[in-house]
């Protein structure tokens, strides 16, 4: 129910009323605000408002052209005009314009008052907005009963799109959809594109519709020709912890969207997904909390006994009697995918936290497609995983496991690259604090060794171990740092590069052409650089046992020396 132009010409005060133009829109005119204005305009007229005005000071056609041109730029329903005083016709040039914009004109007599009709259109304004709010008031009421019953979100959804005929989707505050059984996996995919480019949810807290009240609390976002409408669920402090957003129908302007009720029933729907998130989060929090703690305990060994950690694990939902490998990821792009993306109106905080959740999301579902238990922690932006695996297959059950996590990251905008480290499996719970050394070892020596994005599995890095053990002997590491000292202050003083020289002419067994060739360097160049290095160690390079200990001292060097992998 609405009131229009047309009902408001039907009124048995309005029987003289004369329409001058825009007759064939009188039906589809609302009208939710009726005042008297006389010049000037300025901002005192609001959107779909009928303007009844004397035309008092339009004492020329130019002056009443310019009013009636400022009505119509305030998106006012139509204008009465009441004739017989200040004016006793409409101009010429006035109705061309009305015309032109195919706006409302209606000419009245004089004698009727404008506090008559203000006072018709008021009361049908009101019996609509009474009946409109008695029938909020009940879908408020089914609303929180649905809470009292303890129903799910897909429900209370499901409930709301009834109530407005058209889909809306009920998310947290980093805007990821809480109730996914509403929407197909493709929708799905889709939403996390646009929260990961940014467009959702929209943080911009100027609202493009501030002319009319109504929509104060309303965001419009257009995204793909879809026209979305966000309305935060606000926490107590006002900070929101979720969105209700609408997908207003195709063909379908807001303003015709947006009536009394449906804003009524949208305001009601946000208080009542307020109290459902509320409670959700603090046990889900919780949850997670308790989650995440007892992994991390897991990775420490930090349980006594194995009475404690199996009935720990039991009221968390795991099962430590499958076997597990670990699994360790480092993220090593999210701050260039942030700073490449012209982040406006995200903190990069908030962007993080919204990946996280996304990859999280990903090592659930990879999980899932597998058949496999997981259990997951973050440290920092460090993931320890651990992931179930069959006892004849343990690293191939590893590998896939990540290879369908990095197609599903792959799929969607950013692309995130991630190293990874496996560990072994190793008997029993207790067997997972190995595990889960290894993994973090396995991903250091990755990292350090291979570059970004690369699987490193903890049986592959025997040699790299060697070497690690080694460079935490004090003596070894003197005599390490003794051989390559100079080599490294004359790198830093020559930028020349001899280490590099070194390590090209040890991988070609010494063949100096092939050297040469690989480091794009003259012959004499490249012999010039042997000789030096020769001479600023004191070794020679045909001599195997002075080559074998600066190949040793280089190459554990480049592992860290002393750094200790954690």
């Amino acid at each position: 129910m609405r009131v229009t132009i047309e009902s408001v010409l039907g009124y048995e005060i309005m029987e003289n009323a004369k329409i001058i133009t825009g007759k064939e829109e009188a039906k589809n005119r609302v009208v939710q605000w009726i005042s008297v204005i006389e010049m000037p305009v300025e901002n005192f007229v609001r959107k779909n408002e009928v303007v009844l005005t004397t035309a008092m000071g339009c004492d020329d056609e130019g002056a009443f052209k310019s009013f009636v041109q400022d009505i119509i730029n305030s998106e006012a329903s139509a204008l009465m005009v009441a004739l017989g005083r200040y004016i006793y016709d409409i101009p010429k040039e006035v109705i061309e314009l009305a015309k032109k914009f195919n706006f409302t004109i209606i000419e009245l007599p004089w004698e009727i008052r404008f506090a008559n009709i203000i006072e018709e259109v008021m009361k049908e304004i009101n019996d609509i907005h009474y009946k409109e709010r008695e029938r909020s008031e009940k879908v408020q009421q089914e609303l929180l009963n649905l809470i009292l019953k303890e129903k799910d979100l897909t429900h209370i959804s499901k409930f709301i799109q009834r109530q407005i005929n058209c889909s809306v989707i009920i998310t947290d505050r980093s805007g990821s959809i809480q109730e996914k059984a509403s929407h197909s996996q493709k929708f799905i995919a889709q939403w996390k594109s646009y929260i990961l480019q940014g467009l959702l949810p929209s943080r911009n807290d100027s609202s493009p519709l501030t002319r009319d009240p109504m929509f104060q609390k309303f965001q419009m976002i257009e995204v793909e020709n879809q026209t979305i409408l966000q309305l935060p669920v606000l926490k107590v402090l006002g900070d929101p912890q979720g969105y209700l957003f609408v997908m207003v129908p195709a063909n379908t302007s807001v303003n015709d969207f947006l009536t009394q009720f449906c804003v009524n029933v949208l305001e009601h729907s946000a208080t009542t997904i307020a109290l459902w998130l509320s409670r959700k989060n603090a046990i889900e929090e919780t949850k997670m909390r308790l989650r995440s703690d007892f992994v991390q305990e897991l990775a420490k060994g930090a349980f006594v006994s194995d009475e404690q950690a199996y009935t720990r694990a039991k009221l968390l939902g795991y099962n430590l009697k499958l076997p597990y490998v670990c699994v360790a990821g480092m993220p090593e792009n999210l701050k260039e995918l942030f700073e490449k993306q012209h982040q406006s109106v995200h903190s990069y905080e908030q962007w993080l936290e919204n990946m996280l959740l996304y990859i999280e999301e990903e090592v659930f579902y990879a999980a899932q497609s597998l058949k496999r238990e997981v259990m997951m922690t973050f440290q920092g932006v460090q993931l320890m995983i651990f992931i179930e695996v069959s006892a004849e297959n343990e690293m191939e059950n590893a590998a896939d496991f990540l290879n369908v996590i990095e197609r599903r990251l792959g799929n969607l905008p950013p692309e995130v690259i991630i190293s990874w480290g496996i560990g072994g499996c190793h008997e029993g719970f207790i067997g997972l604090k190995e595990s889960c050394e290894n993994a973090v070892t396995a991903l250091a020596i990755g990292r350090r060794k291979k570059g970004k994005g690369y699987k490193m599995l903890y049986e592959n890095t025997r040699v790299e171990r060697v070497l690690l053990t080694l460079a935490q002997n004090e003596e070894m590491k003197e005599v390490i740092m003794s051989t390559i000292q100079p080599l490294i202050k004359y790198d830093e003083q020559r930028n020349m590069d001899l280490i590099g020289t070194f390590s090209a002419y040890n991988q070609y067994n010494g063949n100096v052409s092939q050297t040469a060739r690989s480091l794009n360097l003259h012959r004499q160049s490249l012999l010039y650089r042997l000789r030096k290095i020769e001479s600023l160690t004191g070794l020679s390079l045909i001599e195997p046992d002075d080559l074998f200990l600066l190949d040793l001292s280089v190459k554990t060097w480049k592992m860290g020396v002393s750094d200790k992998i954690v």
